[in-house]
């Protein structure tokens, strides 16, 4: 089988939206859909590539990579409206579905009404900290991010963001956040006065403050299978996933390395392993 590339452009309110899509004419299997948030299409070249007999579609969410918007806040209804549009322009009855950090949350709030349009749904360690243990620290952690993004600019904001993110366990209850580090990139950073991340300004709270509705997840269609990180243990993010499993009823499937265990060496030292990673995915695609 050979796949045919295109770029295409979908028009949705408020936004303008680019997705790729390197079609198989005869796959009996549905079309993939990678994405994460804010993270856009070019972190999931590799892991597509190792999905050479069966459509793969990837996509820039709104107001990041060549996408556009007219906010520059979103939400994961937003994201899960911009995915439904997707779906429907695509134009097949059903497609399957993987989606990584941030894009694992929007494909949750899509999933609660997708109908029929949704097969199979792996979310690789959504980042809810609202259904954690000890969601007021987490929650407080990501606002303390979010200040020193307002006050500070990306540097610093983006040393605390590292820290948070590697941070093993829960969070203090008694307030004290994990510090920045001055070796995380970005540390000494000049503030150049934008505040229009997609990360910090776009998505952070958004995401990480967002409850899906378990319980419309659990009876719906959709199979709903969650990762975590063979590396990630500790983290926020693969104890949101374990939690995630836990209220839809299931157990997470372990994935090869950590957060972006899915990306190539073009994203540097401590990059993951595409080929372990979609061997793995493909199993659970399969329903094996």
């Amino acid at each position: 089988m050979s796949q045919r590339s295109a770029t295409h452009v979908l028009e949705v309110p408020g936004a303008r939206i680019v997705y790729d899509v390197a079609e198989v004419r005869k796959s009996a299997e549905p079309p993939l859909l990678l994405f994460g948030s804010p993270m856009d299409a070019s972190g999931f070249a590799a892991l597509a590539a190792r999905f050479p007999d069966r459509t793969t579609v990837m996509y820039d969410p709104r107001g990041t990579g060549r996408s556009e918007a007219s906010t520059i806040e979103s939400t994961p209804e937003l994201h899960a409206q911009d995915l439904q549009a997707l779906a429907i322009e695509l134009g097949s009855p059903q497609l399957d579905m993987f989606a990584s950090s941030g894009g694992a949350v929007n494909a949750l709030a899509f999933a609660a009404d997708s109908g029929s349009l949704l097969g199979v749904l792996v979310v690789h360690e959504p980042p809810l900290a609202q259904i954690l243990p000890d969601r007021e620290a987490a929650l407080s952690g990501i606002d303390a991010i979010l200040q020193a993004y307002q006050e500070s600019g990306l540097g610093p904001a983006m040393s605390r963001f590292m820290a948070y993110a590697g941070w093993q366990g829960e969070f203090p209850s008694d307030g004290l956040l994990p510090a920045a580090d001055a070796r995380n990139p970005g540390a000494a950073e000049a503030d150049d006065g934008v505040r229009d991340d997609p990360l910090f300004a776009g998505n952070l709270r958004t995401c990480t403050y967002f409850q899906p509705d378990f319980a419309v997840l659990r009876d719906g269609p959709a199979s709903i299978v969650v990762g975590v990180g063979a590396a990630s243990a500790g983290t926020m993010a693969a104890r949101a996933a374990a939690a995630t499993a836990g209220l839809l009823g299931t157990m997470p499937v372990t994935f090869p390395g950590g957060h972006g265990g899915f990306l190539d060496e073009e994203f540097g030292p401590g990059a993951g392993d595409p080929d372990a990673f979609a061997e793995v995915l493909r199993q659970v695609l399969d329903g094996r």
